[in-house]
């Protein structure tokens, strides 16, 4: 289970004359993040600077991330960005930081500040929801077992997707996915092994 973003969510500020827009967004995929930006760019498409970060994945996770200063010196708008993102407890984020240069250059340290700070205003207004994580199991019960089933399943946060009443009872339902070796030791203890779980 992880924080993801529920909404797209802005924040705007001005740095040495400069406009700062930062803009976040949910990105469950590679391909949402990128749409989101190319959206941003062109609902400012006369911005000196479209910068942006996204991290595709759960909070850390470098495995699907993506940056870029677009234009902006080396290293002084995607990194911190994408710096910030990966240390918020955040997964599956987008975001974009739209600059209207004001005439006053910043230098690279203070475009490193006005990138990460924009990111990291913007974050304390975001609002987020739990996302889980979740494996989807079929349980195979007789009659006898079906009241230590049902009580298994609820004890285990499972979410019941199908019920189905022939032969035997099957249960199709979702778990979070930690949850799954300790529920399907627990649910064989309990019913002494007389039973069948597919995923």
């Amino acid at each position: 289970m992880y924080k993801i973003p529920e909404t797209m969510h802005r924040t705007e500020e001005t740095i040495k004359r400069s406009k700062f827009i930062a803009s976040l967004a949910h990105a469950p995929a590679e391909e949402d993040a990128r749409i989101f930006i190319t959206s941003i760019k062109n609902e400012f498409p006369d911005a000196t600077h479209n910068c942006w970060a996204y991290v595709a994945g759960p909070p850390g996770d470098t495995a699907r991330v993506g940056r870029s200063d677009d234009g902006e010196p080396h290293g002084t708008a995607g990194k911190p960005i994408l710096s910030v993102l990966l240390h918020s407890d955040i997964g599956e984020i987008v975001a974009v930081v739209t600059r209207y240069f004001g005439g006053t250059k910043l230098g690279t340290g203070g475009l490193v500040r006005a990138y990460s700070g924009s990111v990291k205003n913007a974050i304390v207004g975001l609002s987020v929801k739990e996302k889980r994580e979740v494996i989807s199991l079929t349980v195979i019960s007789d009659y006898s077992k079906i009241t230590a089933v049902k009580q298994t399943m609820e004890s285990f946060n499972s979410d019941v997707i199908e019920e189905k009443y022939e032969a035997d009872v099957s249960f199709k339902i979702e778990l979070p996915k930690n949850n799954e070796d300790s529920f399907i030791r627990a649910i064989k203890d309990l019913t002494g092994g007389m039973i069948h779980i597919t995923k």
